[in-house]
């Protein structure tokens, strides 16, 4: 090892250790707080310590808020406070400088890159967990997005998912109803992939593929030679946060709940792909209230039979077939159930299949304590841990995390939809091999690996 190698390395793990020290410190005091509840009797205060625990992992760069904002839509993972909180968890801290700029740019694309563009604006236009977007002029006069990773990225999410892995183990011993490592093996995997921008440039080419014929849903378009493992360069979308229409008249409501269904469903049921992150910044609104769905780091493939399970539970559900529920949680992989576990499970089905069970038009749900599910949820989770531990499907992670994510935005707009209509109409002549065939050859187009 060089001596420059070797500084580099001890500068690698002087970080990983510094920010263990930080989350450690953060995450061990949720723990002991918790615990102290648990086998001592202490009162705490939960939703004020919730508060202070959000605010200090909230400075933090990196995973961490993504993971909490994960956590918080798991149906008791964390007590209701925690999630209460978790779910607003984003990157307070601010962007990184101009010297970090420059730097990552020439290491990205040599000592010229400035040539490269008409104009590259030094201060970020938007910071997120992982990285941050500076807004740019190519030379042909096409706005672009640059989004430049952090430094040190990969050694704070595997620091962060140690800690993870420590939470999910002292949940476990607080409370035995739900095994965790499936959970914490899928976090892991999406998360590492969100570091490759090799990767979410594929991805991002897979959805304008995917989404190519919906007229009211939007995508970037990479620039390939603007564009490294570090750096992703794409057109810039130019459109207004979706919350700033919940005020507005119940067509242009519906309009974008409409065009949000089918921007993250329309992949779903005709190549079984999935947006893994339903996070308020990652889709925009253009005047026409066409949607723009952004950033592809977190996107999901299921094994094409996973979505026949999906289907097969709705008509189990809609006709009341015990059998056919049954083979739909053997096909997502749990293992094992008994009829009283299916039943159970049948209960929070219910709950994300109600709205397209019904052929009416309806809202999506309520918000009961503040959480969309959270009742139904506590019912559910009361009623497995009587019955003994199931191991949770790692693909259950984000498809739970999109039907929630989305629902908590439809309830936002007060969408009014007959969403049996929709998702029937979507369905209709559903076939599992075709599906097999449509994911197969798009996959391979863009050289993504099954």
């Amino acid at each position: 090892m060089s001596m420059n190698e070797d500084h580099l390395g001890k500068n690698t793990l002087g970080k990983r250790m510094a920010r263990y020290g930080r989350v450690s410190g953060s995450m061990a005091n949720l723990a002991l707080k918790l615990a102290g509840e648990k086998y001592f009797g202490m009162d705490i205060a939960r939703e004020e310590h919730a508060g202070k625990l959000v605010q200090s992992l909230g400075n933090l760069k990196g995973p961490l808020m993504k993971v909490g904002q994960i956590l918080a839509t798991i149906p008791e993972a964390l007590p209701k406070e925690y999630a209460a909180e978790f779910q607003q968890l984003q990157c307070n801290a601010p962007p990184m400088g101009w010297p970090f700029v420059r730097r990552r740019m020439k290491a990205e694309l040599g000592a010229g890159w400035e040539q490269k563009f008409t104009s590259f604006e030094r201060d970020a236009a938007a910071a997120a967990s992982l990285g941050q977007v500076h807004k740019a002029i190519s030379l042909d006069g096409q706005d672009l997005a640059c989004k430049l990773q952090y430094p040190d990225m990969t050694s704070a999410i595997e620091a962060d998912l140690n800690q993870l892995k420590i939470i999910f183990s002292l949940y476990e011993k607080y409370d035995k109803a739900i095994k965790t490592s499936q959970i914490h093996g899928e976090l892991a995997e999406r998360l590492r992939e969100e570091l490759d921008y090799i990767l979410e440039a594929k991805y991002t080419k897979l959805y304008h593929h995917m989404l190519r014929n919906e007229k009211h849903v939007h995508t970037p378009q990479i620039v390939d030679n603007l564009s490294t493992n570090r750096l992703l360069t794409s057109t810039w979308m130019e459109g207004s946060p979706i919350m700033g229409y919940i005020d507005k008249d119940i067509e242009t409501r519906n309009t974008l709940a409409m065009n949000m269904f089918r921007a993250w469903y329309v992949p779903l049921y005709q190549y079984g792909v999935i947006h893994g992150d339903p996070h308020m910044g990652n889709y925009t609104v253009r005047d026409d209230l066409s949607i723009n769905l952004l950033d592809f780091g977190c996107v999901r493939v299921f094994p094409v039979e996973f979505i026949g399970g999906v289907i097969d539970l709705y008509h189990a559900l809609q006709n009341d077939d015990f059998d056919l529920s049954a083979h739909a949680y053997k096909t997502w992989g749990f293992k094992d159930l008994n009829k009283e576990q299916i039943e159970t499970l049948n209960i929070w089905a219910k709950f994300l299949y109600g709205p397209i069970l019904e052929d009416k038009i309806r809202p999506i749900g309520i918000v009961t304590n503040g959480i969309y599910g959270r009742e139904t949820a506590e019912k559910v989770h009361k009623k497995l841990r009587e019955l003994g531990t199931i191991q949770v499907p790692r693909e259950f992670v984000f498809m739970d995390r999109a039907a929630l994510g989305l629902g908590s935005l439809f309830l936002h707009l007060k969408a009014e939809i007959n969403w049996h209509q929709v998702f029937n109409e979507l369905i209709d002549g559903f076939d599992l091999e075709n599906l097999r065939n449509k994911q197969t050859e798009a996959l391979k187009k863009f050289d993504i690996e099954s």
